[in-house]
Formats: C-alpha cells, sequence, structure tokens
C-alpha cells in the first residue's frame, strides 16, 4: 500500500516534528489521519522520511521521523522551459505535467501575443500558486526535488540568460526535430496561446535557438510542453 506523501516547507530530520498549520489541517480534518497513521514526507532537498503521526489534534499535528532514504533520483538531463504565459488552467496544466516529466526550470514568458498581462501584486499570487501546483505535482508523481519557478520575463531577457547547452524553440512550420548529440542541459521555448511571431523566432534563433516542430499537428501552448519533454527524456533523459 503507497503511503500518503507531502512535502513539507521546512528542512526535516528524523525525530519529532509539529508540522505546518496548512498541512496539519489537510491530515486531520480533510484525511482524517489519526495517531498511528504512517506518512512519508519530503523537503525537496532529495531526501524523503517515513515516520508516523503521533498527535492529531483539530489545528496541530506533530509526527516522529524514524527513517531517512534517497529520494527518486532526477533525471541526468536538465531541462528549462520557457514557457509562453497563457490563462489560468491552461498554465495550471503546463506546469503541473512539466513536474511530472521531470522539468528542473520553468520560467512563464511574456511575449507580443500573450493574452494575459500580470501587474505585481498579481504576479506574487500567481507564482504561489504555481509552486503550489508543482508541489501537488511532486507529492503524486514521486519526485523528491521541486522544480524552480521563476518569475515571469519579457522574451528579449529571457534569451539574454538562458544558457542550456542545446536550445530549441518550437514552431509548427519549422523543420522535423532532428538528431541533436546528447546535451547535459536543454532549454525549450514555447509560445503563449497565440503562438510566437515570426520576428519572436528569428530572435530566439539570433540568440542560439535551433526551430523545431514535434510532429505534422500544431500543438496547443499547454500540450507542447508535455510532448516536448517526453521526447527529450526519451532520447537523452531517464525515459
Amino acid at each position: 500500500m503507497r503511503l500518503s506523501r507531502f512535502f513539507i516547507d521546512a528542512p526535516l530530520s528524523l525525530g519529532q516534528h509539529a508540522l505546518p498549520e496548512a498541512q496539519a489541517h489537510y491530515i486531520s480534518r480533510v484525511l482524517r489521519m489519526s495517531e498511528g497513521a504512517a506518512l512519508q514526507l519530503f523537503d525537496g532537498s532529495g531526501v524523503e522520511y517515513l515516520g508516523e503521526v503521533i498527535e492529531a489534534g483539530k489545528k496541530a499535528v506533530r509526527v516522529e521521523l524514524r527513517e531517512q532514504m534517497a529520494g527518486m533520483a532526477e533525471s541526468p538531463l536538465q531541462v528549462h522551459i520557457g514557457q509562453g504565459l497563457s490563462r489560468g488552467e491552461r498554465m495550471d496544466w503546463a506546469i503541473q505535467k512539466a513536474t511530472e516529466l521531470g522539468v528542473t526550470e520553468i520560467t512563464p514568458i511574456v511575449s507580443s501575443r500573450c493574452e494575459v498581462r500580470l501587474k505585481d501584486e498579481r504576479t506574487d499570487k500567481r507564482m504561489s500558486h504555481w509552486r503550489q501546483v508543482a508541489i501537488s505535482a511532486c507529492e503524486q508523481c514521486g519526485r523528491s526535488v521541486l522544480p524552480l519557478i521563476h518569475p515571469p520575463l519579457v522574451l528579449e531577457d529571457w534569451l539574454k540568460h538562458c544558457s542550456a547547452e542545446l536550445k530549441l524553440v518550437l514552431h509548427p512550420v519549422a523543420e522535423p526535430l532532428t538528431s541533436h548529440p546528447k546535451p547535459q542541459s536543454l532549454a525549450f521555448l514555447i509560445g503563449p496561446e497565440g503562438g510566437l511571431s515570426d520576428t519572436e523566432v528569428a530572435l530566439a534563433q539570433a540568440a542560439g535557438f535551433h526551430a523545431a516542430r514535434l510532429g505534422p499537428r500544431v500543438l496547443r501552448t499547454e500540450t507542447a510542453p508535455v510532448v516536448a519533454l517526453a521526447v527529450a527524456q526519451q532520447l537523452w533523459g531517464d525515459f
């Protein structure tokens, strides 16, 4: 039987711990776990902890962690996705599935055809929300390390700072993805709902990106990272 598994946003170690309020409420009030229930915790460091609930109140939960073990190994392929900023659920889906498929870093990209514009106060809320989406995906898929989600950047700034060994911009009218020597790090640039303009594709190419398409069909912005990561992990990662 698979243990209930939770991310704790604080360093963990063997011994007793009082859980943060949000996790305590979920464990005691939603899942209704009681004293003696076994669980598994991780803190994003790559280490997993096995233990049990020793106190389960309405507002406080204490656990005792009794065993420490190495978590799931990360893919040898480091993948950074520049994901065109899209509306609500589409962005959530892209982040969730990219996390499940082993992405290392995600940067939301602001480009000319983005239909979403975030103001400073909304950016903080969206960043917190996106991180929680990634946390939930890690809890579900077994990853022990969270992907890094960067604040949104305009496309030109991201292109300047992207330093992956192999850089690919996905474009539906480009040539099919050709074989490349196995890279240690990889970056994908994926457009928003309206796609990237020809000028933006040219900017990416000038910054060292190779234009490529994944199959004959035009993919939605939230589907593209799933296909791209699956292909990359199959070719060069841990599939």
